[in-house]
This record gives structure tokens, C-alpha cells and sequence, in this order.
């Protein structure tokens, strides 16, 4: 048994070799976040939040851009070489069926306004956070979004929750606690911001679900990308850099921006190789190597009792990925 990839039609893979390497691109992806992350702490000294998020949309946009003119480039040349009379017979026909179905079938335009809508909250929210939130407490709370879609899935999407898993809610959100510890050291406006990203992140993923199988993976990248350029653009008049960027600044902005763009390319393709109840667990990786930056970098280590909370928050996501996912449900959508 063999698997052809999607982006790349005729690349015969075997189950094992798809496996790893769907494997090795998430964990790119994850390391790339990671350092998408750690590099808008070290610039959210010197820019505001809002010029980061423009440079990252713009640089999210580039990728984009180019991915989608790879794809374009990569079936004009399959249907050149590959083309026949009675196969391009048989491909018009299906062509014009599939055309006729896509009219058919509205394009469900306010629900990807509404998901780019949230993602962009969810990219002002993070950024901003990061002015007052050390690395590694920030990113332990934007991962409970897992476990608030847990917990949102029984009133929005109508999804049975077993009692293990509320036990799985239970705990990570007892993590959450032990990070901020009313009254502890940790901002409180860092604090909201960051869990009002992780309410929209999950409430980014509910609308993702309920797009899969309406709307094509490089429409909804394209909305999500347009929509929070727009949401980025806007409000950066407003509050413009103390000093410009040079030129060599504006290409490390612009790089570390394609980090986030190249991340979630990678994510599309690895989970086009590689089931996504493989893969979520793999997620949690990111929350070490946040803590990693945080120590040596930054060098604002978590105290014991948050890292214990960062433990118990990765513990009863694992469980949620590995034992709570019921087969078929789709993973954690891009950020």
C-alpha cells in the first residue's frame, strides 16, 4: 500500500516513510512557532504589537503567495505532461461537474470572515500580552484552548463530553491556576489578554470544524491571512514605531514573520501525510521549547509551582489528544 500526496500528485509514499515524514515537518512547524514566539518577545521591546503583527501578516501573505503559485505551476505542468484526448475529454467533464457543483454550493463567505475575525484577536491578544508576560507562562496559557474546546463543544457543536475528559478540563485549568496565582507576580492585563487569545483560539478551531469539507484549505488560508492584515493595518497609524526600522531590521522582521508562514504550510502538509489524532500530541512539544527560550534567553525561567502547572496543563492535554479525541475529529487547526 503506497500514499500520493496531495501537493505533490505523483510522489508515491509508503505508510511508514508518509509517517515520518509528516512527523518531521510538524515538529518543524512547532520549532518554528517556537521561535516565532521567542524572537516577537525579543521585539516587542522596540516595536509596538501592532507593526510585529502588520511585518508577520505581510510576511504571511509572501508565503502564501508564493505556496499558492507553486501548486498553480505544479498542475498546469501535470496536466502538460500527463494530458491525453480522451483524458482531457474525461477531466473537462469533470471539471465542469465540479464547477457546477462549487456554484451550486454557496461559499460559506461570513464564517471565514468570522474565523479570520478570531485569529486575528487571537495574534493582537498574544502579541500584546508578550509586552508584560514572561515566554513560557504566556505560552502554557494559550495551550488551556484545547481544553476550553473541550469544554465549549457540548453547547456549540452539540459534542458529547465523557466524564474523563471533564477530569481532563478539571486538571489543565487547575494547571492554568497555578501559573497565574491570583495575587501572584504574573500582570493581570498580560493575564487577560492571554486567556482571551485562548477562548478565541478554540473558538477558531470550533469554526474550522465546521468549515472542513465546505471550503478548499487555500481559501480559508487566504481569508484567515487577508483578514488579519486588515486587522493589523488599521490600527498601525495609530501607534507607529518610536524609531524606523532600518532596512536590515525590516528583513529580520520580515524573516522572523515568514517563521509563522512557513510553520503553518508546514502544518498543512503534515497533515496531509499523517493522521491528526497522531499529530496533536506532538503539539505539546512546543510548551518546552518555550521554556527553553524563556530560561536561556530571556532568562525568566517558571518558578516551581508554574511548572508544575505547565505539567499538569500538558498532561491533561496529551490525555485529551490521545484518549478523549473520538476517531475522525479533526486536530488543532493552524494558528
Amino acid at each position: 500500500m503506497s500514499i500520493i500526496t496531495r501537493d505533490k500528485p505523483f510522489a508515491v509514499l509508503t505508510p511508514a516513510s508518509a509517517q515520518r515524514t509528516g512527523c518531521l515537518l510538524f515538529l518543524g512547524a512547532l520549532v518554528a512557532f517556537a521561535t516565532f514566539d521567542a524572537g516577537s518577545k525579543y521585539m516587542i521591546s522596540r516595536y509596538p504589537p501592532t507593526f510585529l503583527n502588520l511585518m508577520r501578516y505581510t510576511a504571511v501573505a509572501l508565503v502564501g503567495i508564493v505556496w499558492l503559485l507553486r501548486v498553480w505551476r505544479r498542475r498546469a505542468h501535470a496536466q502538460a505532461t500527463y494530458a491525453s484526448p480522451a483524458a482531457s475529454a474525461v477531466s473537462s467533464s469533470r471539471a465542469t461537474a465540479a464547477a457546477s457543483a462549487r456554484a451550486a454550493a454557496p461559499r460559506p463567505t461570513g464564517m471565514l470572515v468570522v474565523r479570520g475575525l478570531l485569529l486575528c484577536t487571537v495574534g493582537t491578544c498574544y502579541m500584546t500580552a508578550l509586552i508584560w508576560m514572561p515566554l513560557s507562562e504566556a505560552t502554557a496559557i494559550y495551550f488551556t484552548a484545547p481544553l476550553i474546546l473541550v469544554a465549549l463543544s457540548p453547547w456549540l457543536v452539540h459534542e458529547r463530553v465523557r466524564v474523563l475528559q471533564w477530569l481532563a478540563v478539571a486538571v489543565g485549568f487547575g494547571g492554568m491556576l497555578l501559573i497565574v496565582r491570583p495575587g501572584g507576580d504574573l500582570p493581570w492585563i498580560g493575564t487577560i489578554l492571554m486567556v482571551v487569545a485562548a477562548v478565541c483560539y478554540a473558538l477558531f478551531q470550533l469554526v474550522t470544524r465546521r468549515l472542513a469539507g465546505q471550503t478548499a484549505g487555500h481559501t480559508q488560508f487566504g481569508y484567515a491571512t487577508a483578514v488579519c492584515w486588515i486587522g493589523a493595518a488599521l490600527p498601525a497609524p495609530f501607534f507607529p514605531p518610536a524609531a524606523t526600522p532600518s532596512a536590515g531590521e525590516l528583513l529580520a522582521l520580515l524573516a522572523l514573520g515568514m517563521c509563522s508562514g512557513i510553520a503553518q504550510v508546514l502544518l498543512i502538509a503534515a497533515f496531509q501525510r499523517v493522521a491528526a489524532s497522531t499529530l496533536a500530541p506532538l503539539n505539546y512539544l512546543q510548551l518546552p521549547m518555550a521554556v527553553a527560550y524563556s530560561t536561556f534567553l530571556f532568562d525568566r525561567p517558571p518558578d516551581l509551582i508554574a511548572a508544575a502547572g505547565i505539567i499538569l496543563i500538558c498532561g491533561a492535554g496529551v490525555f485529551l489528544a490521545l484518549g478523549g479525541r473520538r476517531p475522525g475529529r479533526p486536530g488543532p487547526a493552524p494558528r
